[in-house]
């Protein structure tokens, strides 16, 4: 039996102003944090690929001073989101930029909070997955979290402009 697979396509306008708004200065926080809304739908295997439709940035005022973090979203960041999720039927991915090129991934302090807030989109979407994705200046990594419990990491995140970028398991490919 093949692995269960998740995909995450991104058109190039969101992926755009995702990194554009992950460049803003904020007046404490180290970085900065924003979401996708996507639609989902079903690979072949079985798996889900994951079909972003918007971008939603952090208000500033959602952050709260931690020094120990890079950045910490108060409880109307989630807020924020999860109506957005819950209107429109749908997941979210939660997303922040690792500032170097080549394959990011989710440092020890990322892996907790994330296991830490992800549950609570389930509150309100319970039927979708839900993801976590982490962007280099030229790359990606995500894991998606699996209604009804189970964790995978993404098999591919499809960047859609002019010129398609791939992303899978460590390496880049361009068509």
């Amino acid at each position: 039996m093949s692995a269960l697979e998740a995909h995450l396509r991104l058109p190039g306008s969101l992926h755009q102003a995702a990194h554009a708004d992950l460049d803003r200065p904020h007046p404490f926080a180290r970085e900065r944090v924003g979401f996708f809304s996507c639609g989902v739908g079903t690979l072949k295997s079985g798996g889900f690929v994951l079909l972003a439709r918007g971008y939603h940035p952090v208000a500033d005022d959602h952050y709260e001073d931690d020094p120990r973090v890079g950045a910490m979203l108060g409880s109307a960041a989630f807020r924020s989101i999860m109506q957005e999720i819950y209107t429109t039927a749908g997941c979210v991915v939660h997303v922040h930029r690792h500032d170097h090129e080549g394959q990011p991934g989710p440092s020890r302090v990322d892996q907790s909070e994330m296991e830490r807030f992800m549950p609570d989109f389930f509150g309100v979407a319970p039927k979708y997955p839900h993801a976590a994705l982490i962007l280099s200046l030229d790359n990606g990594w995500g894991k998606l979290w699996m209604p009804g419990g189970g964790v995978i990491e993404m098999s591919a995140i499809f960047v859609v402009d002019q010129r398609m970028q791939i992303w899978r398991n460590h390496q880049v490919d361009a068509a």
